[in-house]
């Protein structure tokens, strides 16, 4: 068997399919209809599909589920979550529920600016440069109107251009470090075509730049890239109500639960094993989000972590504290986000989450977001400081499991009845369904 293949992009989908099919497969009929049952019956919307990437060969699912009544800021919502993970959704709606009736979530934009960086080389006199910069730092601004006009008509922009010296870190290493404003635009697009202008610019401006020797006129331009870390692109979002309302049927003594919900966030703050689960947990419910509304969930994931690492250590997203007899339970988190431009106006459920959420702005967008991932590590604290997070976990995971032994339906009734009472685990939930069916 030989698996190295020539040309494999130019061959139409079906042949690519042929190709995988009898190359790997013991049944290539069987593959082959596998990959074409999760074709799209609309050939339209298919084709749309195959576009978004490379080498398509079918669609690869992921459920879309709702978690409605989420008061944020006054308002009501339910949110759409592309996610494949069990109790996710369902521990989402449940936190909504209990913040409904205790005063909803708040959430506030701190700030929205994003980053973008042209990385160059130079060996000369660094004063020089410095005053080269300062020269010709107007020209970056108006070589990129024809690129920025369109955005500034929409208010946003670059914002801010700065010559950073990183001598000290890699020598004769230099940044040009810009700030951007991209309104309802994730701008990934937007900045990196400015960043490449920028080095356009600034490079036959060093050949003009008298003051420059024949050496320092050769910049060396390494890249020109927007950043994905972005620390001043910020949303808030919180919950706070007084201690004595957060009693209910299974919050029996609320002051314990509040102390516990603060011990363990405390943990998640010094210790970066447990924090690293925790925040893993918040961005269950971030990404899921970020994903149903067509967003770069690779992005946010990297920025997150990276601003949870911002002190020297990797620490809590999420804080709570009790002052005054009130409970408060808050995260701040880096998201660049958009509602238009890339798969937000192409992919038709990315459209659909969009509408269902009210056509949200970048910035509202960010605060629904914030808030689903809040909302999650509140349900998943709350579990593990009460029941346990298995409990809960294992009971939504038990239909995974009897889909996998393809139950019928009064088994599913049989086996559901019966871990009502019992302890929910893979290798009991396979003993149980073994033993059914050998009683029969």
């Amino acid at each position: 068997m030989n698996n190295a293949v020539s040309g494999f992009s130019k061959l139409s989908k079906e042949q690519k399919i042929e190709w995988i099919a009898n190359e790997y497969f013991s049944n290539p009929a069987e593959a082959t209809a596998l990959l074409k049952n999760y074709w799209n019956s609309d050939a339209a919307l298919q084709k749309l599909h195959d576009e978004f990437i490379e080498n398509t060969i079918t669609n690869f699912y992921l459920p879309l589920g709702v978690a409605p009544n989420f008061i944020i800021n006054g308002k009501n919502y339910t949110i759409p979550m592309a996610i494949e993970e069990s109790s996710v959704v369902a521990a989402a709606a449940k936190s909504a529920k209990f913040w409904a009736t205790r005063g909803g979530f708040k959430a506030t934009v701190l700030n929205t600016e994003k980053i973008g960086q042209v990385h160059f080389f130079y060996t000369g006199n660094v004063k020089k440069l410095e005053d080269f910069f300062i020269q010709i730092k107007s020209k970056l601004f108006s070589e990129t109107e024809s690129i920025t006009k369109n955005m500034q008509k929409r208010g946003g922009g670059i914002l801010n251009i700065e010559l950073k010296n990183q001598t000290q870190k890699l020598p004769n290493y230099f940044q040009l470090h810009a700030t951007f404003e991209t309104k309802d635009s994730m701008g990934a697009n937007f900045i990196n075509s400015c960043l490449e202008q920028f080095s356009k610019t600034f490079k036959a401006e060093a050949q003009l730049y008298e003051s420059f020797s024949a050496e320092e006129k050769n910049i060396q331009i390494v890249m020109s890239i927007l950043s994905n870390y972005v620390p001043n692109c910020i949303v808030r979002a919180e919950v706070s109500c007084p201690i004595a309302d957060l009693a209910e049927k299974k919050i029996e003594n609320p002051r314990e639960f509040a102390e516990k919900i603060i011990r363990a966030v405390r943990i998640a703050e010094i210790e970066p094993f447990r924090a690293v689960t925790h925040n893993k947990g918040i961005m269950n419910g971030v990404d899921a989000v970020v994903l149903a509304t067509g967003n770069d969930f690779r992005a946010v994931e990297a920025g997150v972590h990276a601003y949870a690492s911002r002190n020297g250590h990797y620490t809590s997203l999420s804080h709570a504290t009790i002052e005054n007899d009130v409970f408060t339970f808050w995260i701040e988190i880096p998201l660049a986000l958009g509602t238009v431009g890339g798969l937000t106006s192409l992919h038709p459920l990315v459209k659909f989450s969009l509408e269902m959420l009210e056509k949200p702005s970048a910035q509202e967008l960010m605060q629904i977001v914030a808030v689903a991932g809040l909302a999650q590590n509140f349900a998943a604290l709350r579990s593990l400081t009460t029941t346990g997070i298995q409990e809960g976990h294992m009971k939504m995971h038990l239909n995974n499991i009897l889909n996998q032994f393809q139950a019928t339906v009064e088994e599913r009734q049989t086996i559901k009845n019966h871990f009502k009472d019992h302890v929910v685990s893979h290798s009991a939930a396979v003993d149980f369904i073994k033993n059914l069916r050998g009683n029969r």
